[in-house]
């Protein structure tokens, strides 16, 4: 990756933004105290709002017809201009994914210092426009406002059967938890940022960012998928926590999860980010880590961008999703498993994270 960039020419070089991609969001801490304040107007036709936490919102128009609306946009992770576009494109598109819904618009949103060249803007967005066309969209617009750094993404709406849609929450006791993409693509942004990334690990972190949720998504609409979301910039265990809503708890197979090999090394390195923190932060007190090294604690906090599904179904369906989403090229796995809530309390450790020969 150092190589190409040494090669290119500066005038299609995006500086790397302090807190690129999911990395820049609010800590879920801050957001929920944020949202816990605002008015819930009562519509029986707004099947999924912000109060669960989910992906994307859901509205009913027909007894047969629903829309899904997302927005997402971000700073650049990576220096190409054109891979960044496809990997906010990817990233906002997946919500509709995660929903079990599918894209049909979409509109740019831009922030661009004007002083810039515009062939950088250009770049970014032929990347989005190519992802959204791979996603069976139109891009029909968009907005853009003049900034002193580089965002991008995308506002997108899909549709969906209202009778079909994959919420966060919905697990079911019995169920395995089935994880599409690799993890650990902050820690390789981060490594990269100080120019100490490797190709290979940067290479899989980048195709694993730009690749569309749709091939997984439509996938898993085959089986019985009782909770669905995609992880970003929370990170595996923030999302969980957030499927297991008040009902369930979990158990994860840590050696069961798939993630950039490299991202062990950087860790131990400390290439970390302050959203990984934040993360820890918001869940630690409901997580317990059993034999699990440092690095993989911090793989699993780590904030994703444009990350993988996360499904909730039974283990049989499950076994036969992965065979094929496997097909997809990038590493993936069946990673843990729900299970009923025996207590309630503060301190109660409702994620236990242990080696696979450590547990069922």
């Amino acid at each position: 990756m150092r190589e190409a960039v040494k090669g290119r020419k500066m005038e299609d070089k995006i500086v790397f933004c302090r807190g690129g991609g999911c990395t820049a969001k609010l800590g879920p801490q801050v957001l929920s105290r944020v949202l816990r304040q605002l008015p819930k107007k009562k519509d029986e036709n707004l099947l999924i709002g912000y109060d669960s936490s989910d992906d994307a919102a859901v509205y009913r128009l027909t007894e047969d017809l629903a829309i899904v609306q997302t927005l997402d946009f971000f700073p650049p992770m990576v220096e190409d201009p054109y891979v960044f576009g496809q990997i906010a494109a990817a990233n906002a598109l997946s919500d509709i994914y995660a929903m079990g819904g599918d894209v049909k618009t979409a509109l740019n949103i831009v922030c661009f210092p004007e002083t810039m060249d515009l062939n950088i803007l250009g770049r970014i967005l032929l990347g989005g426009s190519e992802k959204v066309q791979e996603a069976g969209g139109v891009l029909a617009g968009g907005h853009s406002i003049a900034d002193d750094s580089v965002k991008y993404g995308l506002s997108v709406t899909g549709v969906i059967h209202p009778d079909r849609v994959f919420a966060n929450v919905g697990c079911e006791e019995g169920d395995v938890l089935l994880l599409t993409k690799p993890l650990g693509v902050g820690i390789v942004c981060t490594a990269a940022r100080l120019h100490e990334e490797s190709p290979e690990a940067m290479k899989l972190a980048v195709r694993s960012m730009s690749t569309l949720n749709k091939y997984a998504s439509e996938i898993v609409r085959k089986y019985r998928v009782h909770g669905c979301t995609d992880v970003t910039g929370f990170g595996f265990l923030v999302h969980l926590s957030e499927m297991l809503g008040e009902n369930w708890n979990a158990e994860v197979w840590a050696d069961a999860v798939p993630f950039i090999p490299e991202c062990e090394d950087y860790v131990e390195e400390f290439y970390l980010t302050a959203a990984g923190q934040r993360n820890r932060n918001h869940v630690e007190k409901m997580v317990e880590f059993c034999g699990v090294s440092f690095a993989m604690e911090e793989i699993l906090y780590d904030p994703q961008t444009s990350g993988g599904l996360l499904v909730s179904l039974p283990e049989a369906d499950a076994k036969a999703a992965l065979e094929e989403i496997r097909t997809l090229g990038l590493p993936c796995g069946i990673v843990g498993r729900v299970k009923k809530r025996e207590q309630v309390g503060e301190e109660e450790k409702r994620i236990l994270v242990f080696s696979r020969g450590m547990g069922s």
